[in-house]
C-alpha cells in the first residue's frame, strides 16, 4: 500500500490552526458549563458605536458574570455591562459565543448572532439625527443595557482616528508586557495620559464641530470598559473604541493587529467617502507604516498625519522606532514629543 503523500506546508498550517480554534472552543464550552453551574448569567457588555444618518455600527460582547445584586438601583443594573466586568476579571469572564443578541435602535428591532468569542459587530440600517443616541441590547437571560452611538452628520467632512498605547496614554513598558500589565495589573486610575494630548483632541473637536473621534487599537475587547473610563477621566472626547479579540481564528493561531488596523481604516474610508481624516499615532509601533499605506491608497481621505515621538527610554521599551522617514503620499505629516507641540504644528497647516 503506497504511503500517503504529505500535505503541503500551507495546508498543514491551516489544519493545525483550525485545531487551535477548535481547542479554544472546547475550553470555552467547559468554562461556560462551570460558570453556569456557579450561577453566572449572560451579560451584554456594550461598546460605543458610530454611524451616519442612514445606518449604525453596533458593538458589544456577551459574557457570563455573577448576577446583579437585586438591591442595586435600576440605573446601576442597566450599566452593569460597563461597571461590573473590569481589568483582569474581564479576561477571566467566560465569553458566550453563537447566541442571539437583540438590538433596538431608532425604533427598529433586529436580532443578530454573536461570533464564537461572544462579540457582536454589526451594521443596522436606521434613520437617526446627528449626535448621540442609544441602542438597547440584550440576550436571553440578561438585563438590557444601553450602548452609546455617535451619529455623524452628512455635512461633516473631518474626522479623527487615533492609536491608544503611547499615543493617548504613556505605556513605557516592553511591548511583550504591555497587554499583560495594562490588563491584569494596572488600574485605570494609575494610567498616565500623554502630556498635552487631551488638550489637542479638545481643540480639534472644538475647531471641527460634529467630527467623530475613533480610537483604533490592537488591544483586546476585554479592556474596552477600562479604556473608556480612562479616556473620560482624562477629558478625552468620547468616541468608539475599535479593538480586536485575542486567540486563534478559524485559519490562524492569533489575530493580526496589522490586518485589524488596515481593515478598519479601509472600512472607515468606505463608510464615510466624503470624510478627510487626521491620523494620530506614535513612532513606537507601526502607526507610521499603517498611515503611510492608507495615505498612499487614499490620499484624498487624509487631512494630515500626526505622530507622537517617543522619548529615548520609551522607544527602547517599545522595541525601537519605526524606520519610516520619508513619505511619498503627498499628505502633510507633523511630529513632536507632546500634544501641545503637535497642536501648534497642526495649526500651522490650518488643521486647527
Amino acid at each position: 500500500m503506497p504511503a500517503s503523500s504529505p500535505l503541503p506546508a500551507g495546508q498543514r498550517e491551516r489544519q493545525v490552526r483550525h485545531r487551535a480554534a477548535r481547542l479554544e472552543d472546547r475550553v470555552h464550552e467547559i468554562r461556560e458549563r462551570w460558570a453556569r453551574r456557579r450561577g453566572h448569567v449572560p451579560t451584554v457588555v456594550p461598546y460605543t458605536g458610530y454611524g451616519s444618518t442612514e445606518w449604525v455600527r453596533v458593538l458589544c460582547r456577551v459574557l457570563l458574570s455573577k448576577p446583579v445584586d437585586p438591591d442595586e438601583t435600576s440605573k446601576r443594573r442597566r450599566r452593569r455591562g460597563e461597571q461590573g466586568i473590569r481589568g483582569w476579571r474581564s479576561f477571566t469572564s467566560v465569553p458566550v459565543g453563537d447566541v442571539p443578541v437583540v438590538i433596538e435602535v431608532g425604533g427598529k428591532r433586529i436580532e443578530v448572532l454573536a461570533d464564537r468569542g461572544g462579540v457582536v459587530d454589526t451594521k443596522v440600517p436606521v434613520s437617526l439625527e446627528p449626535g448621540w443616541h442609544q441602542a438597547t441590547l440584550r440576550t436571553e437571560g440578561s438585563e438590557p443595557v444601553e450602548a452609546p452611538i455617535w451619529i455623524v452628520g452628512p455635512d461633516v467632512r473631518f474626522g479623527i482616528i487615533s492609536d491608544v498605547d503611547d499615543t493617548v496614554m504613556v505605556t513605557a513598558l516592553p511591548r511583550p508586557l504591555v497587554a499583560f500589565w495594562n490588563t491584569f495589573v494596572l488600574d485605570e486610575h494609575a494610567r498616565i495620559p500623554t502630556p498635552g494630548m487631551a488638550v489637542l483632541f479638545e481643540r480639534l473637536v472644538r475647531s471641527h464641530p460634529g467630527s467623530p473621534v475613533i480610537y483604533l487599537s490592537t488591544g483586546a475587547w476585554n479592556v474596552a470598559p477600562t479604556l473608556t473610563r480612562f479616556l473620560s477621566r482624562n477629558l478625552y472626547p468620547a468616541g468608539p473604541l475599535l479593538l480586536t479579540d485575542w486567540g486563534p481564528t478559524h485559519d490562524r493561531w492569533f489575530r493580526s493587529g496589522h490586518e485589524h488596523k488596515q481593515e478598519n481604516l479601509r472600512r472607515l474610508a468606505e463608510e464615510f467617502p466624503d470624510m478627510r481624516w487626521l491620523l494620530i499615532g506614535d513612532d513606537g509601533q507601526h502607526d507610521e507604516e499603517h498611515y503611510e499605506r492608507f495615505a498612499l491608497e487614499h490620499p484624498d481621505r487624509v487631512a494630515a498625519v500626526a505622530i507622537r515621538r517617543l522619548s529615548k527610554g520609551e522607544a527602547v521599551l517599545a522595541g525601537g522606532r519605526t524606520k519610516t522617514e520619508q513619505h511619498g503620499s503627498g499628505v502633510p505629516w507633523v511630529s513632536a514629543n507632546d500634544g501641545s507641540t503637535i497642536a501648534d504644528r497642526l495649526a500651522d497647516l490650518g488643521v486647527l
